[in-house]
């Protein structure tokens, strides 16, 4: 079997997932806890919700290859990023939609990572271990 082939399926897909998803709870814990952290910002941008967004997206661009559920994805997590912030609102937390923003940035970061050849990451770890 081709290089190629093998990094195109990942033989622990759920174990990659479940990975996800426990980044996706740490960002909504986060988002609603009454301490949240004091991340720094730059030019009024949140550095945090770039970050913590571009992560997702990288982590999820690997294990969903094709472009339709790279932009489901992306699509998510906006709208996760929205909801959340939304709701910090209704909880007493500040409002933003710079934060929207910054979230969107961060999407679109992850999904630039992800198409250079650190985009597949996993299949190479999966492939080290193994062959």
């Amino acid at each position: 079997m081709s290089m190629r082939r093998t990094f195109a399926r990942l033989k622990h897909r759920p174990f990659w997932i479940a990975g996800g998803v426990a980044f996706v709870l740490l960002v909504i814990y986060l988002s609603v806890t009454s301490h949240p952290l004091d991340v720094p910002s730059w030019w009024n941008f949140k550095i945090g919700h770039i970050l913590a967004y571009a992560w997702l997206m990288f982590w999820f661009a690997q294990i969903w290859l094709e472009g339709g559920k790279r932009l489901a994805t992306a699509l998510v997590l906006l709208a996760m990023g929205i909801a959340l912030e939304y709701v910090q609102g209704m909880i007493g937390r500040d409002f933003a939609y710079s934060d929207m923003r910054d979230d969107g940035i961060g999407i679109a970061a992850g999904w630039l990572l992800a198409v250079t050849p650190l985009g597949r990451s996993f299949a190479f770890v999966e492939h080290r271990l193994a062959p």
